[in-house]
């Protein structure tokens, strides 16, 4: 059985760079930007940040609350409130998340790895090739290889456990990510014509709103912010006292909404550039980064550009993983008694048969299509579009119903100013369930084919 002294992380820098790097990934540089291309630019960036400052703020702060109080990963932290079997189950909903998630995210991960290969080794052209993408995808044996790379490099931060693992990782990390970010955009924007991308992303237009704009973005901040993946709860618990929750959750906001509009103004000013605005290009959707953006980087003609960018997405990629990854082994060695390293190594097994599962989808399992998908879109759909407003339902009924506002409230107000009570308690009371209806509802139908998001 497993009998260790619970991992914690050295201080506040040491929480707030794994939480931010936990937010600040494939969310941010991938989804983003395509997302906000699609859906009416300045004004999908409006209600993305009225929707994190709120909403996403009040989910943080609950999620890290409950962590701390409890110092247990979700499913403990859920149950030391009740034994209900039904208030139980919400724990298991967002332990079981980061474990579907992070196969098909190590997927993704391998992509950029075949990308930054490609660019290091000064096949720059040849990346922006028609059919190279779909010929990566076509390619099991490729498509295992990278992705076992990038699942290879995320399992190694794990064994390294929460301060010489995670800690250290996102130390490094996140300032490399904010530099290269900035010195791409700075390239991105001043090619000819990307101003007008520049307005498009950042000028709110509300003749581009729709209500599809407030459904992506409220899905999108699920994504980005880490929130009901039982990150945070498992993040929460490795927390001191004296750390300011609501502090940190501000700085995490900031941080993390600051790279989305920078992935934003890396991505979009340069799509313009090349394209002239046309709404085909920016209507990429996943593709954008893997297909749209090579050419851009091949027409301005530095290969130098799509190194920097993919090492920084890979980056991105990584510190979110390993939240993933993480939150995951804590569930193990919670609930099973395993030992850190054999956690590690049960995760290590179903990362790679789930994670090969969803790279056969694109090629000898092409056939395999649930509600119409492939492998990997149906277990994005699942986790992002079903189960993740499911367990922030059980998080913000578990709030409500079982362990009392006020009793959260005293957790965050024990170490913080609170400045933003009223915001949290008018969330969390009022306004969290019906949005998450809505996220819900929305997307069903649209995957069986009713309304098209």
């Amino acid at each position: 059985m497993h009998n260790g002294k619970r991992g914690s992380f050295s201080g506040k820098l040491g929480y707030v760079l794994a939480a931010a790097g936990s937010a600040v990934g494939l969310g941010n540089i991938w989804r983003f930007p395509y997302l906000a291309a699609k859906y009416g630019g300045g004004a999908f960036l409006l209600v993305y940040i009225v929707l994190a400052l709120t909403f996403g703020y009040a989910m943080i702060m609950a999620e890290t609350a409950l962590g701390r109080m409890t110092r247990k990963s979700p499913v403990g932290a859920f149950a030391s409130f009740s034994g209900k079997k039904s208030v139980r189950a919400g724990g298991w909903i967002n332990a079981i998340i980061p474990l579907l998630i992070v196969p098909y995210y190590s997927v993704i991960g391998g992509w950029v790895c075949r990308y930054l290969w490609g660019y290091v080794s000064g096949h720059a052209v040849e990346m922006a090739a028609d059919g190279t993408f779909d010929a990566f995808l076509g390619s099991p044996l490729a498509m295992e290889l990278c992705f076992v790379a990038f699942a290879a490099m995320t399992m190694l931060v794990i064994f390294g456990g929460v301060r010489n693992g995670i800690e250290k990782v996102s130390k490094v990390m996140m300032p490399i990510l904010a530099l290269l970010t900035l010195v791409v955009v700075g390239y991105s924007v001043t090619r000819p014509g990307a101003m007008a991308g520049v307005r498009y992303f950042l000028v709110p237009d509300l003749r581009h709103f729709s209500l599809m704009t407030l459904v992506s973005a409220l899905g999108q901040m699920f994504y980005s912010l880490s929130i009901a993946m039982g990150i945070l709860i498992t993040f929460g618990s490795y927390t001191g006292r004296d750390v300011d929750i609501e502090g940190t959750t501000v700085q995490v906001e900031i941080f993390d909404t600051a790279i989305a509009v920078l992935a934003g103004l890396m991505v979009i000013p340069a799509v313009f550039a090349f394209s002239g605005g046309d709404p085909a290009a920016l209507n990429k959707g996943p593709a954008l980064m893997f297909v749209t953006l090579p050419r851009v980087f091949e027409s301005m003609g530095g290969a130098w550009v799509g190194t920097l960018f993919f090492l920084l997405v890979l980056m991105a990629a990584l510190t979110s993983s390993v939240s993933l990854a993480e939150s995951v082994c804590s569930t193990f060695e919670d609930e099973l008694g395993l030992s850190r390293r054999k956690s590690a190594a049960l995760l290590s097994a179903l990362l790679v048969a789930l994670g090969t599962l969803s790279c056969l989808g694109f090629n000898l399992l092409g056939r395999v299509k649930p509600l119409g998908m492939d492998i990997l879109s149906f277990f994005d759909f699942l986790t992002n579009s079903v189960m993740m407003p499911v367990a922030a339902a059980a998080t913000c009924l578990l709030v409500l119903k079982v362990v009392g506002l006020k009793r959260l409230e005293d957790e965050i107000a024990a170490s913080s100013a609170f400045k933003r009570r009223g915001v949290f308690r008018f969330v969390i009371r009022y306004l969290a369930l019906a949005l998450l209806a809505v996220i819900l509802v929305s997307s069903m139908l649209d995957a069986f084919g009713l309304i098209h998001i």
